[in-house]
This record gives C-alpha cells, sequence and structure tokens, in this order.
C-alpha cells in the first residue's frame, strides 16, 4: 500500500508537470501570437492613414492639375484672339500705309508733272514704276535745265515734306513687320509651349489617377485585413484568458504541491522502513501518521 502511494504521488506529480509545461508553452505562444497580431495590426493602422493621406494628396493634386489645364487652354484662347487681333491691326496698318503711300506717290506724280515733268509718268505706268525700288534713277532733266531748275525751286519743299511722310510710313511698315515677325514667333513658342505642358500633364494626371486607383483598392484591402487581424487579436487574448483560468491555480501552486508530495513520500518511505523491521519506536512515532494516511 505504501509502494501504491508513493506510485501515485510520483503520478500525480509527473500530471503537473506535464499540464505545467503543456501551459507554459500554450501561453508563451499564445502571448507570442498576440505581439506578432498587434504589431501587425499596427502596421496596419498606420499604412491605413498613410494610404488615406496619400489619396487626399493625389486628389489634391489631380484637381490642382485639371485646374491648371483648364487655366492653360484659357491662355491659349486669349493667346489666339489677341494673336488675330494683333494680325488685324498689322494687316489693316500694311493696307492703309500701303494705300497712303499709293495716293501720296499719285500726288508726288501730279506736282512732278507741273515741276519735274522729266520726272513725271503716265499714269498707265505710275502703278508699275511706283513698285520699283526708290533708290532708281531719275530721268534726265531736260536740255533747258535753266527752265527746268527755276520751276524746281518752288516745288523742292513740297516734294521734300512727301519724301519725309513717306519715309515715316515705310518706316512704319518695317517697324510693323517685324514686331508683326515677332509676336508671331512669340505665339508659336506659346503655343508649342503650352502644347508639351498640356500633354506632360494629362500624363501626370494619368498616372496620378492610377496612382490613387490603386491606393483606394490597396486600402480597401488592408482595412479588411485589419479587422480580420483584429478578430483573431480578440480571439487569441480570449484563448490566453481560457488557458490562465484552466492553469493559473496549477501554476500558482505547483512549487507548493511539489514541496508537499516530496515530504509525503520522504513520509512514506521512513513508514515502509518501519513496517520491513526498523526500530518500534519509530513505528509509534509515525503511528499517528499511518492511521491518518488509512
Amino acid at each position: 500500500m505504501v509502494d501504491d502511494m508513493v506510485a501515485l504521488l510520483k503520478k500525480e506529480q509527473q500530471d503537473d508537470d506535464d499540464k505545467k509545461e503543456m501551459c507554459e508553452m500554450q501561453l508563451d505562444k499564445a502571448e507570442d501570437d498576440l505581439k506578432v497580431l498587434e504589431t501587425t495590426v499596427a502596421d496596419l493602422e498606420k499604412s491605413i492613414a498613410d494610404g488615406k493621406e496619400e489619396i487626399v494628396t493625389l486628389t489634391d493634386e489631380i484637381a490642382a492639375l485639371t485646374k491648371g489645364l483648364a487655366a492653360l487652354d484659357k491662355q491659349v484662347e486669349e493667346a489666339m484672339v489677341n494673336r488675330k487681333e494683333e494680325n488685324d491691326d498689322y494687316q489693316s496698318l500694311m493696307a492703309n500705309n500701303g494705300a497712303a503711300l499709293e495716293i501720296i506717290g499719285m500726288a508726288k506724280n501730279r506736282l512732278n508733272k507741273f515741276y519735274n515733268p522729266a520726272m513725271y509718268v503716265a499714269p498707265a505706268s505710275f502703278i508699275q514704276l511706283h513698285k520699283q525700288a526708290d533708290d532708281e534713277a531719275p530721268a534726265p532733266p531736260p536740255e533747258t535745265f535753266g527752265a527746268y531748275a527755276k520751276q524746281s525751286e518752288g516745288s523742292n519743299g513740297v516734294i521734300a515734306m512727301i519724301d519725309s511722310l513717306v519715309a515715316d510710313l515705310e518706316k512704319e511698315m518695317q517697324e510693323a513687320e517685324l514686331e508683326e515677325k515677332d509676336s508671331q514667333g512669340d505665339y508659336e513658342q506659346f503655343t508649342r509651349d503650352a502644347a508639351d505642358k498640356r500633354v506632360m500633364d494629362s500624363k501626370s494626371i494619368t498616372e496620378k489617377d492610377g496612382a490613387k486607383a490603386d491606393a483606394e483598392v490597396n486600402l480597401v484591402k488592408e482595412t479588411k485585413e485589419r479587422q480580420t487581424k483584429m478578430k483573431e487579436a480578440l480571439a487569441t487574448v480570449d484563448y490566453i484568458g481560457g488557458v490562465h483560468k484552466d492553469c493559473d491555480w496549477l501554476l500558482q501552486n505547483y512549487d507548493v504541491r511539489k514541496q508537499a508530495r516530496v515530504g509525503e513520500g520522504d513520509a512514506l518511505t521512513k513508514a515502509k522502513a518501519v513496517l520491513s523491521g526498523a526500530d518500534f519506536s519509530l513505528v509509534q512515532t509515525n503511528s499517528k501518521f499511518l492511521r491518518v494516511r488509512k
């Protein structure tokens, strides 16, 4: 009976050892799993926050680019209108100045008919000759140069004024032509730059739209994953609570129970020695213990 009791004590201790090992293993694993889940949830929450911020930023950038394209289109339209108005003004000025030069040329030719007959050109051929270079040599004066010179003296002031007016008109036309050329060049460069910017900004909008769509898809995915991980974490917390409920009493009293079994085993070993022929006084000393065990 003593041997059976000693064997039972050993079995009970082995059961406690096995359960203690199992409890510690389960708690360690569950707590490690919970830490991993908590870290994963924290990482997902940060990623979700970053994703939301990225979506807001991309939305603002897309809106700004779209607004910029609208403003650019308006600038191009205004530039086209201004260029047309400038060109119309240029064409009008050139036509008016050309007509003025033709009229002045006709007036000068009429004056030459009176004052400088040798320089007079018949109306049928005047327009064609008027288009020739201004530095073309005039016709030679008549043989009666003395009379010609006297008539020319009266026309010098008027013709000089006409020549000055012609020079002013031609200068204005030259300046207008240069200005028109520069304005046209600036307009063409502006439209090229605007077209390049439109292509680049449109491409950027397309890329940002794609990035925003990806961010939104990823946000939905991470939100679902966060919910799943949080459920797993809650389940793990519940599991740990169950393990504690089943194991805490054993873990807290393990050492006491073990020491008690060791003491009880020692007492049983001594009792067995007495029963095997040891000093009778030891039997009397331990009789109370034996009666208690019975």
